[in-house]
């Protein structure tokens, strides 16, 4: 059905709701390129005056991608939570953020909420709001996730400890390994990404993670980011497998350009929850996404990136994750040009993931060849952690020499924690003081003080 909104004596007609969120999407390179973007910003802002007035249970009745053509269009419809919904089901697009915005939407209420949103209704409501309303939002909303300590908790912020390495040479990653954990990194996930998917290769790279954490009884989780069937194949072989990872997207052919479906990641989710290797929880699942990525694989469907985007989030929340990221500037100026769409964007990814019940974490992130620098994500660094960001990156010097991007360094994690008093996940918080790396009041040591360095495993390999 056509949506319409006149300004100043001009109509101006959506043919479809796709169209029309494409429309109101605020401005970004990847809907120019795919061009589905407003043509002009007064266009942009008829098509978010029309949104506003759009049912909520129209995002129930038209699907943006065609239910018999798309299994996430299906999980979307067939997993959707009439109760949950029933409280806001009269409500407008405009409405619903309105009374996000209210005190009426506080922690419990969002978090019971949660099942009854559609990817499409978030990311709707989201082309309506503010950069202060996405982050006052995702603020109140509170997602707990457990394996080896709790993650997500109110105040407290984690860092995924990312030792990269161009050739996984195991003393280089080692190096960044000690200069993480000595700065307090590594609590959500001490996670590499392989240079090759070679099944030999990765499980090497998992068993030195493994013996590192057993060495030192470190409270966290590892992970070996390779591709799912790599990792399902490892898990038969008897690897120490803690998460399985694996890249995702928001619409069938887009995951099969990932060589992904539904039904392997079952699979893979029951394989490893099989393992019982979590301590505090069995959330088993690490995810990662990013705008654009539909767009790239040719596999959008005419719709525009972050409603696509929002979409991965449906697959995501059907496995209970303990992580999911998105790598919000890695893909490059293509999809998302400077550092103004980038921080558009990652805000918008936050805000939608914690909506639907995720645990978000962001890779505050930016590619060499993007209108870009560091000043841009000091500044999305900080609204996240206002925003209440489940975690962050750590990287030696914010550079990761092995992908060639530019993200967040282990410093950057600390500034974070002390500007906002933010603390680690309360288990690896008592490791890092247990250690005399953290003092009990959060703060660093001085070097002098720790017991970690030149031992065990990590010895072994530096």
């Amino acid at each position: 059905m056509p949506y319409r909104h006149t300004i100043a004596s001009r109509t101006y007609v959506f043919d479809d709701l796709k169209t029309l969120l494409a429309r109101a999407s605020p401005l970004r390179s990847g809907d120019v390129l795919a061009g589905v973007a407003a043509a002009t910003y007064e266009e942009r802002v008829a098509a978010q005056f029309a949104l506003a007035d759009v049912p909520l249970r129209n995002f129930l009745n038209e699907a943006l991608v065609p239910y018999e053509k798309d299994e996430v269009t299906r999980l979307i419809l067939d997993t959707h939570d009439a109760a949950a919904f029933a409280p806001i089901s009269h409500f407008t697009v405009g409405e619903l953020r309105d009374w996000l915005l209210s005190d009426a939407a506080d922690a419990p209420t969002l978090q019971a909420l949660a099942p009854g949103l559609t990817p499409e209704m978030v990311a709707a409501v989201s082309k309506l709001m503010r950069n202060q309303e996405l982050i006052g939002v995702a603020r109140r909303c509170e997602v707990i996730t457990r394996f080896r300590n709790t993650l997500g908790l109110r105040g407290h912020l984690a860092t995924r400890l990312q030792p990269n390495h161009p050739t996984d040479d195991a003393r280089g990653i080692a190096a960044s390994l000690v200069d993480g954990l000595l700065y307090g990194s590594g609590d959500a996930v001490l996670g590499i990404n392989p240079a090759t998917d070679n099944p030999k290769a990765v499980s090497q790279l998992l068993h030195m993670l493994d013996a590192v954490r057993e060495q030192y009884a470190i409270p966290t989780q590892t992970c070996v980011l390779s591709h799912v069937t790599t990792t399902l194949q490892l898990i038969e072989q008897g690897a120490p497998v803690d998460l399985t990872f694996q890249s995702i997207a928001g619409t069938e052919a887009a995951n099969a350009s990932f060589g992904i479906s539904l039904s392997l990641l079952q699979e893979a989710n029951e394989a490893t929850l099989a393992l019982n290797r979590g301590t505090v929880g069995q959330h088993v699942m690490y995810f990662e996404t990013g705008q654009g990525s539909a767009l790239s694989a040719n596999a959008h469907h005419g719709l525009d990136q972050q409603t696509c985007e929002a979409r991965a989030y449906a697959v995501a929340r059907r496995f209970r994750p303990l992580l999911v990221n998105s790598v919000v500037g890695f893909i490059g100026p293509e999809y998302l040009y400077d550092g103004k769409q980038i921080i558009r964007a990652a805000l918008e990814d936050h805000f939608c993931g914690k909506l639907l019940g995720l645990p978000m974490g962001v890779d505050v992130c930016y590619t060499n060849h993007a209108e870009a620098d560091q000043d841009d994500m000091d500044t999305l660094l900080t609204l996240l952690g206002v925003a209440g960001c489940t975690f962050i990156m750590g990287i030696p010097g914010a550079d990761d020499i092995m992908l060639n991007y530019q993200s967040t360094s282990f410093h950057d994690a600390l500034y974070l924690r002390q500007v906002l008093g933010l603390r680690p996940a309360p288990e690896f918080e008592a490791w890092l003081r247990q250690q005399g790396i953290f003092g009990e009041s959060g703060r660093l040591l001085p070097a002098a003080q720790h017991q970690l360095m030149g031992m065990g495993p990590l010895k072994k390999w530096a």
